[in-house]
């Protein structure tokens, strides 16, 4: 996306008829598309947006969609943890279209903005270390590596990390 349309990019909810289907599909060939990944990873994807889909608390979670021109460029989830106090980044993507912009980092700030605003104490969040740029984006957050373990997934042999923000020590940035 070239620099001058970054203004044309808008982030919001992802509450429209199409925006959960767009995110499984999006993903699917994404990964497919770079990474070779198989419809394993889809299915993860869906399973996910379903589950989201299924339960969530509009007080405690959300989802966004940015898009340009009308077309969606991108998403990110926050979910509830597993333990009281934490909540779980996911399902970040910039389609190719979206990419070197700062909108991956956009949507990250947006949702660690939620995730205060709803009281969460830390945000974690599950990537594979072949997502360069994502991690780059959530190290800038301060988002640090708490552990990472080799699986076969996806069809491909990958390194999987845990990553953990604790909001308590990492301010939110201030614009300016």
């Amino acid at each position: 996306m070239p620099q001058q349309d970054q203004e044309h990019v808008v982030v919001r909810r992802a509450d429209r008829p199409g925006d959960w289907g767009w995110v499984v599909m999006a993903h699917g060939e994404s990964y497919h598309r770079q990474f070779g990944w198989n419809r394993d990873f889809e299915a993860l994807v869906a399973t996910i947006v379903a589950g989201y889909g299924a339960r969530h608390d509009p007080d405690r979670e959300a989802a966004w969609i940015a898009e340009s021109g009308g077309r969606r460029v991108g998403c990110v989830f926050l979910v509830a943890g597993d333990r009281p106090g934490t909540a779980k980044l996911r399902l970040l993507l910039v389609t190719p279209e979206g990419r070197g912009s700062g909108l991956g980092t956009r949507l990250v700030a947006e949702c660690l903005s939620f995730a205060r605003a709803a009281g969460y104490e830390r945000v974690t969040l599950w990537t594979n270390d072949v997502l360069v740029a994502a991690r780059t984006i959530y190290q800038s957050f301060g988002f640090t590596l708490a552990d990472e373990e080799r699986h076969h997934s996806f069809g491909h042999d990958l390194v999987g990390q845990n990553w953990t923000l604790d909001l308590r020590t990492h301010a939110a940035p201030r614009d300016g």
